[in-house]
């Protein structure tokens, strides 16, 4: 069974950083795409960094130059580094992972639609 289980949010100040990650068991596809999606309150999911198994990664625009994501060599863990952050950047944030190739996405790229697998959200807040 699949588990994505996130870690790491809470309460920032704009222009402060916080730490994401994202415990992952049970998934073995070896080509595969994870990444991080956020959600604000009245909003679509939308994403917002993805890596795939290969190490390349993939940022929407907003993020690019603040947010880092990155894997724990030797395990498929995830982890979000977010600096300069913004008010803006307020929201639900998720793991998300799902096989590349047949059978799973064609792209690894920060788009919600196609992921399979899914944690249950850390809340991020980053007050003005």
């Amino acid at each position: 069974q699949v588990q994505l289980v996130e870690s790491g949010g809470g309460t920032a100040q704009a222009g402060g950083s916080l730490r994401l990650s994202c415990a992952v068991s049970g998934f073995t596809d070896s080509s595969h795409c994870m990444g991080w999606f956020r959600q604000a309150p009245g909003k679509e999911r939308e994403g917002v960094a993805v890596i795939a198994s290969y190490g390349t990664t993939s940022y929407v625009d907003s993020v690019k130059g603040r947010f880092t994501i990155s894997k724990e060599t030797g395990s498929n863990n995830l982890n979000l580094q977010m600096d300069s952050l913004e008010p803006e950047d307020t929201g639900m944030y998720y793991c998300a992972a799902e096989r590349l190739g047949k059978g799973g996405l064609l792209l690894c790229r920060p788009d919600p639609s196609g992921f399979g697998y899914w944690g249950q959200g850390t809340q991020v807040t980053v007050s003005s």
